[in-house]
């Protein structure tokens, strides 16, 4: 049988086709391809049983509805969110759907880290005058960071990474969070209101998942509560922040930095060379003018270890299929017949 998989990108191809290999022996084959999975190319899916996908793919229920028509049964996303998985019509229609519930989280906190140091200590600007021999300091001056006060908006895994990164650096540390973590509280965080910490904080970085309940966590209301120099970092989902306020109060000149690794309308722009192109989306390139905020294109989680990691778990959920089992990372599974 062969697997295909989509938005394979050229550095996890290798890594994919060894897992796979190792995986199976052989016994499947894998099908690797570059293209993203949305209603005009859910027609290639069919004949193959198993679908690869990832975050940027759109599988809502028409996109689901072909696949099943084309014989696909199982669907595993190489990727924690699944917000662009309509579960409840793959429930309908009788697909395993499967997730990576967990992969390296310093991964991604150690990013949200480059990112928000990048943004201070005026890094990119810094390089792109070095590269034209202007060494020049005007312009360049950040803040240091310790003695400073770190918000945390969510204090999973990754927040919990990046809160102990915080307090290496001698950081205040302030949580939010549906429940507290005790490894956060043993670090000193304080957990407080949601407006408490936005109002407090020098540096504040997004690590909750994008919900119903979570999407534009970060609005007009939110950003009005923020520092004049506070520090926006989200390496997160795009749609837990709202582009047009955000655009707003940079126009206004307030926030000292902005680092985002997503963008809630990255799908079919990120991932992809769009530099011989007129880009369209105006909110994307008005972000790019503002020399105090950084956009890189979803890489957060874009290390040999936590990919290693994703495609393990992916692939060990492709076998719990072929074996009728579940696990915590399973998100439907068909009833037994």
């Amino acid at each position: 049988m062969e697997i295909v998989a989509y938005g394979v990108l050229a550095d996890e191809e290798p890594l994919l086709r060894q897992a796979c290999d190792q995986e199976f022996g052989g016994q499947h084959g894998l099908r690797c391809l570059g293209l993203f999975l949305n209603r005009d190319t859910a027609p290639t899916a069919r004949g193959h049983e198993v679908v690869l996908s990832g975050v940027n793919d759109t599988l809502d229920a028409q996109v689901l509805r072909l696949l099943a028509e084309g014989g696909t049964k199982m669907i595993a996303q190489r990727s924690t969110g699944y917000n662009n998985i309509d579960v409840d019509a793959a429930r309908e229609l009788g697909l395993t759907v499967a997730r990576v519930s967990a992969y390296s989280p310093y991964s991604v906190a150690e990013f949200a880290w480059a990112l928000a140091l990048a943004v201070d200590r005026r890094i990119v600007r810094a390089a792109h005058r070095t590269r034209e021999f202007d060494f020049r300091l005007d312009g360049l001056m950040g803040r240091d960071l310790h003695g400073r006060t770190a918000g945390v908006l969510g204090t999973g895994r990754i927040g919990t990474a990046f809160a102990r990164i915080a307090h290496g650096f001698g950081m205040r540390l302030l949580g939010w969070d549906v429940t507290r973590n005790a490894e956060c509280e043993a670090l000193g965080m304080r957990y407080v209101e949601r407006e408490q910490l936005l109002a407090e904080s020098d540096l504040i970085s997004l690590h909750v998942p994008l919900l119903p309940e979570t999407y534009h966590l970060v609005n007009a209301d939110a950003l009005d509560l923020m520092k004049e120099d506070a520090i926006l970092v989200n390496s997160s989902r795009g749609g837990l922040v709202d582009t047009g306020a955000l655009l707003e109060v940079l126009r206004a000149g307030k926030l000292s930095g902005v680092g985002l690794d997503v963008y809630e309308e990255e799908a079919g722009v990120f991932f992809l060379d769009k530099s011989q192109e007129v880009m369209t989306d105006e909110h994307l390139a008005r972000l790019m003018t503002f020399s105090n905020v950084l956009v890189t294109s979803h890489q957060a989680y874009y290390t040999q270890d936590a990919v290693g990691q994703i495609i393990h778990t992916t692939l060990a959920n492709v076998t719990d299929y072929f074996h009728g089992r579940g696990s915590e990372n399973t998100l439907t599974r068909p009833p037994r017949p």
